[in-house]
């Protein structure tokens, strides 16, 4: 496969997690599906870790990426001025673009993971009060503290899916990012279609 092709490929897999990872930001927005006071919200949510590094900064490399196989290759093979080396090249500077903005949803919900969501919990026993009962992260391995969380219910393990996925989606769009840093530098190293033309004498 032709590197052009091969980075489609690529981006094509990044538009849907990008979505995906948009669909779940907006989604802890809702704790547990209920609307709440913007006050009540996790402070990692206002990072827009799903919205603005998976989402947004992630649609940029995959349009990159798309748009490296609407030229034709086998024209071009072993003419450098025909700008096919640069764009594979250049392609390289999206990828890391792309690789920023994974880290730092990767990292927002690493932390919004750590500290758990806001809900309401007792004080002193009677008094109910919102608040972040598991900021030392210790609910992770301890589910009799989910507990501790009285409303919205169910509020912890939305918290939990909603950032775990976030967390496992950057780390994929980090890694395809990454492997297109590789596919990036072989294309402008040797051409977007190394062989492809080869031994052809010019045939499509």
């Amino acid at each position: 496969m032709c590197s052009g092709g091969f980075a489609k490929c690529l981006g094509i897999s990044l538009l849907p997690l990008s979505i995906v990872c948009v669909l779940c930001n907006i989604l802890l927005f809702f704790p547990d599906g209920v609307s709440v006071d913007s006050g009540h919200i996790t402070e990692q949510v206002w990072y827009f870790g799903g919205i603005l590094g998976s989402g947004v900064l992630m649609i940029f490399p995959a349009l990159v990426f798309l748009g490296l196989k609407n030229n034709d290759c086998c024209g071009c093979c072993g003419n450098e001025s025909c700008g096919r080396r640069f764009a594979m090249l250049s392609s390289i500077l999206f990828a890391a673009v792309g690789v920023c903005g994974a880290g730092y949803s990767v990292i927002v919900s690493a932390v919004g993971i750590n500290h758990g969501p806001k809900c309401v919990t007792f004080i002193n026993g009677t008094d109910e009060q919102w608040s972040t009962p598991f900021a030392d992260g210790d609910y992770l391995s301890d589910t009799a503290l989910w507990s501790k969380c009285l409303l919205p219910v169910g509020v912890v393990s939305w918290h939990l899916s909603l950032f775990s996925v976030l967390l496992l989606v950057g780390l994929v769009q980090m890694a395809l990012c990454a492997v297109q840093v590789v596919n990036g530098l072989l294309g402008a190293l040797c051409g977007d279609c190394c062989g492809c033309c080869g031994g052809s004498d010019g045939a499509v």
